[in-house]
């Protein structure tokens, strides 16, 4: 017997590879309700589907797959405890992001020659952006405590170091609310309070971690300068902190097409290991090769972050529906190492 695979309809270049193999389903992300769930083996999902005991307590799932890198919308732990394995997309928007990050900074006028880069989380996204900073020339310093407890190399700072003396802070942690090292209001008061005048804080992880209200002060003020493709509470956000801002987004940085084809490679791969199935799997773009060169005009030719956040200024009520109507640009392209 086929498995049953519910799907998110916004997942894009995934229909008709599964339907051989499964019976196939597609709902809209808010669709999956402890009703339409019923007798599904796999959930196929994005952001906004929360899976948690509520959801998924009286149903047969085995499987969530993620088309995203974040996982802050399932219960892990609930999931692990009832034999529901997840699987996430990681790094498959990596570059797509360093191609946001860096092309409003470069919009924003920070100098790679002469300027210091402060890249807080380090993981696969981050890592892009920091190689990207170096390739161009900029001096890079890196806050991950994980990373330097476990012997990564990197030339690390504490936080409060990083945001004294950076001229741009950009943030690519992901949600933790809880344990040795949390993520929820990182960047507070006392962090803004830190950074230079006219420095640049990029905001492309999520929305929570950073706090708003302290943002909102520091930049009405001109004191620091935001870049913000993740809010607090969305696709609910602060309209006065958007007004605020140079460029404010809703939550595409990673929407490459690229990127997007990678994620539905990944959930593709998890049903492949979780079934024992073979899924065609053909046009979807490979994994990230580093790059050995790259320019500002590249990156900057490649993307204008301005259009995306004019778009949001001129509508802000229309943040997912903007997100779902995305088109989704191309990456950057360097010279491969």
């Amino acid at each position: 017997m086929k498995p049953k695979i519910l799907i998110d309809d916004n997942i894009p270049f995934i229909r008709g590879r599964l339907e051989r193999v499964a019976d196939v389903e597609y709902l809209d992300q808010f669709g999956f309700t402890p009703k339409s769930i019923k007798g599904a083996d796999a959930l196929i999902i994005r952001t906004r589907t929360q899976c948690n005991e509520a959801l998924l307590s009286r149903s047969d799932v085995k499987l969530i797959a993620t088309a995203t890198i974040g996982t802050d919308q399932i219960d892990m732990q609930w999931c692990a405890d009832n034999g529901i394995k997840v699987c996430n997309s990681p790094g498959c928007n990596a570059p797509g992001v360093a191609q946001y990050v860096w092309s409003s900074l470069l919009r924003e006028g920070f100098d790679p020659k002469r300027q210091i880069l402060g890249v807080v989380g380090c993981g696969n996204v981050g890592s892009i952006v920091a190689d990207w900073g170096r390739l161009l020339g900029a001096e890079v310093w890196v806050n991950d405590p994980p990373r330097q407890r476990r012997g990564i190399s990197d030339y690390y700072h504490t936080l409060e170091e990083l945001m004294s003396a950076c001229d741009a802070v950009t943030l690519h942690t992901p949600l933790i609310r809880n344990g040795e090292n949390p993520t929820f209001h990182l960047i507070g008061e006392k962090e803004v309070d830190l950074m230079k005048q006219g420095a640049i804080l990029v905001n492309a992880a999520r929305g929570e971690v950073t706090a708003t209200i302290p943002l909102l002060k520091a930049v009405k003020k001109g004191r620091i300068k935001g870049v913000i493709d993740t809010w607090e509470g969305e696709p609910d956000l602060n309209y006065e902190l958007l007004d605020a801002v140079d460029i404010g987004t809703f939550h595409i940085a990673g929407y490459s097409k690229e990127g997007k084809q990678r994620a539905t490679r990944m959930v593709l791969e998890a049903v492949e290991d979780f079934f024992g199935v073979e899924v065609d799997k053909s046009g979807l773009a490979p994994v990230y090769t580093p790059w050995g060169k790259i320019t500002s005009e590249i990156i900057t030719s490649s993307y204008d972050p301005f259009i995306d956040s004019d778009a949001l200024k001129a509508a802000p009520g229309s943040f997912d529906i903007l997100r779902r109507n995305y088109d989704y640009r191309k990456e950057a392209k360097g010279i491969e190492k």
